[in-house]
């Protein structure tokens, strides 16, 4: 099922994200990377921006969350974590499915060039890698994310987000 998260799972989100992000290590850039990946005043502060998020349940327990956070004229999708003994049985792409379902407008995620699993993942499901110009102006203008971020990122965008800007 998938549902609204809420404060009452704020300690669960937290640990799913840190679980999940256990992937990066060794593979972003060293000076990008935590521990723990995100604190919790990071989430706290997340949410108090505007991510909200919705999360995947069975039997009771949280085993993946997927935030949504408008901003301006788009949506974007956030901090999507599973929980590495619940990776690769259709988790994320159940919560993708839902929350693109519920944005408004056109989508963009932003995440690490370097997590070459995650750009396919999103590219399977219709986004689309965007220019490494184009990519450093979307950060800028929807995201607030240090500079060395930007520029070890990538976006990518749905197609109602290329329909819109396409060049003619």
């Amino acid at each position: 099922m998938i549902r609204r998260c809420d404060d009452h799972d704020f300690e669960l989100i937290w640990a799913i994200i840190n679980d999940g992000a256990r992937a990066y290590k060794g593979v972003i850039p060293e000076d990008r990377w935590t521990e723990p990946y995100m604190s919790k005043k990071e989430l706290r502060h997340e949410m108090d921006e505007g991510v909200a998020f919705w999360g995947y349940e069975e039997s009771g327990t949280l085993a993946g969350v997927m935030g949504l956070q408008p901003v301006k004229d788009v949506t974007l999708i956030r901090h999507a974590y599973v929980c590495t003994h619940r990776q690769r049985c259709g988790i994320g792409v159940q919560l993708l499915a839902s929350l693109r379902e519920a944005a408004n407008g056109p989508v963009l995620i932003g995440t690490w060039a370097d997590a070459v699993w995650a750009v396919r993942f999103y590219e399977r499901h219709g986004f689309r890698t965007v220019s490494p110009q184009e990519k450093s102006q979307l950060l800028r203008r929807y995201w607030a994310i240090p500079e060395r971020q930007i520029e070890t990122s990538v976006v990518l965008a749905d197609p109602e987000w290329w329909r819109l800007n396409a060049k003619t």
